[in-house]
């Protein structure tokens, strides 16, 4: 806890070498386990960057870091469906104010993205790994729109944990073209800057897309 003080009050600066496990052993009147013990949180935190034979250096804590510490209890959440619904309630609210914020703000070089990607998907019907690829980048870009490394590290987490949701909802017949048409008309209203349109369609979209993985999910 004194060490994580230290750096995130800047006495230990990003790229600092923190002192040897002996002096740190000395300073806090501690053992060698409690020491490692105490680096291994810090690494885990994103505050600390330990290699093999190499004193233990400050980092900068990233955003990915902050989304991969909560990846083990989202995991445990989703393993009961009540976590599942308030997962897809969680990525409803976030993603309707994406694309809000995208028909808002989105530059013509920002709409071109999300065009291109909207086409590649499109090219990707038909096979099925290319487009589950291409369906994740297509609303990955929305969070790219927002240029904001939390909202995108958020983004990539909510893929990852709901990766079974969109496995069972996109191979349901039809799925494929019914996300097309809603990526196009997701599409088409950030192009013309329509947030109401835009955030009506993301919301038909994930209901469709939720409702699909319960049907399937009841049939079993």
């Amino acid at each position: 806890a004194e060490f994580e003080r230290r750096i995130v009050e800047g006495d230990y600066a990003p790229g600092d070498q923190l002192p040897s496990e002996r002096k740190i052993m000395e300073e806090f009147g501690t053992g060698r386990p409690a020491v490692r013990e105490a680096l291994f949180a810090l690494s885990k935190m994103g505050l600390v960057a330990q290699n093999s034979g190499e004193p233990a250096r400050v980092t900068k804590p990233t955003a990915e870091v902050l989304i991969g510490e909560l990846s083990g209890a989202a995991r445990a959440l989703l393993a009961d469906p009540e976590g599942v619904r308030q997962f897809q309630d969680a990525r409803m609210l976030f993603e309707t104010a994406l694309v809000r914020e995208a028909a808002a703000n989105a530059t013509d070089d920002d709409v071109k993205m999300l065009s291109e990607a909207l086409e590649a998907n499109k090219r990707a019907v038909g096979t099925p790994l290319n487009f589950e690829r291409t369906d994740v980048e297509f609303h990955y870009v929305l969070a790219v729109i927002a240029q904001n490394q939390i909202l995108t590290a958020l983004h990539e987490g909510l893929l990852e944990w709901l990766s079974e949701q969109r496995a069972i909802s996109n191979a349901y017949p039809g799925a494929t073209a019914a996300a097309i048409a809603a990526h196009t008309r997701i599409f088409e209203a950030i192009a013309a800057r329509d947030a109401d349109a835009a955030e009506a369609a993301m919301r038909d979209h994930l209901s469709e897309v939720a409702r699909t993985y319960w049907e399937v999910k009841a049939g079993r």
